[in-house]
């Protein structure tokens, strides 16, 4: 990616010097959701998709940005060269996504309601709770917020083998594209759903969010591509791979030797990157639909 001396989003809240109580795995966070026939969802997602309806049109009267915070916070410690580089790469992605989806919103007759970037170190509190970093990046829906320790991408690179700088930004785009589905009402949705099904069912319903998430950071690839000096050769294939090393089954297989799908929650290797390229190929919310899609 040729990012360097691009804008960088102002919705970034740098934490990394505050630190933070070390707890565990945020229980109460929005970041997964999808229909497998529940009455709720597809009362979202029919209206939406199923009947031809761009989503966005429902959005017309929200307030764009309203209640967020926009201040970028001030590191207290010195930080690397590197350090100070991965944080202004994340800050340039970010902003890259509100112009992608702001463009979308508009198109759609709605404003966009940007989301807020926080970079910790170690642990988080956020407005569902604790994380540390072992939690990974992760998207709250009760503050709209986007979190991530950057000391992750270096697993993403060496424990993952899932390295280059577009691979960085598939995954905060997914982490965006959880943000776009709590705009549309499709998380609050999951987390009501969520309390009436088996731990099987539950699952297999936040499969289809996630995979929804992977589509949404496809369409944001998809415009991304577009921009003249942008997207080099290559950076497509590195979010591919990324999106395949994360799968639940591969993650699985290298930590314990075996699958167990029902246990799946993000999606598989081939399901995850398969959405992707949905989304990348299309650029279009209609072919993110994997609430009503027979396989996934």
């Amino acid at each position: 990616m040729r990012w360097k001396g691009r804008r960088g989003s102002s919705n970034v809240e740098d934490r990394r010097s505050m630190g933070g109580r070390p707890r565990m795995r945020v229980g109460g966070r929005q970041v997964r959701g999808g229909g497998l026939g529940l009455t709720g969802l597809l009362i979202i997602v029919g209206i939406a998709w199923l009947t031809g309806i761009n989503p966005l049109t429902l959005l017309g009267q929200l307030d764009g940005g309203g209640g967020y915070d926009t201040q970028s916070y001030q590191t207290q410690a010195p930080r690397s060269a590197a350090d100070q580089e991965t944080a202004q790469f994340v800050s340039v992605v970010l902003a890259d996504t509100e112009n992608t989806w702001g463009q979308i919103f508009e198109n759609g007759g709605a404003t966009y309601p940007e989301p807020t970037l926080v970079l910790f170190s170690g642990s988080v509190s956020s407005a569902c709770g604790y994380a540390s970093a072992a939690t990974g990046p992760f998207y709250c829906g009760a503050d709209s917020k986007l979190y991530i320790d950057l000391s992750f991408y270096q697993e993403l690179a060496n424990q993952l083998n899932a390295p280059g700088d577009f691979a960085q930004a598939y995954v905060l785009a997914h982490e965006v594209g959880h943000h776009i589905q709590n705009v549309l009402g499709v998380l609050p949705e999951f987390q009501k759903a969520r309390r009436t099904l088996s731990k099987a069912e539950g699952n297999a319903l936040s499969v289809r969010v996630e995979l929804q998430a992977d589509c949404y950071a496809g369409i944001w690839a998809h415009y991304a591509a577009r921009q003249k000096g942008f997207v080099e050769e290559g950076d497509i294939d590195e979010a591919l791979n990324a999106a395949s090393r994360i799968g639940d089954d591969t993650l699985q297989r290298q930590a314990q030797g075996y699958v167990v799908p029902e246990s799946f929650n993000h999606g598989t290797s081939a399901q995850r990157a398969s959405w992707f390229k949905k989304g990348f190929q299309s650029g279009d919310l209609n072919a993110c639909d994997t609430f009503s899609a027979a396989s996934l």
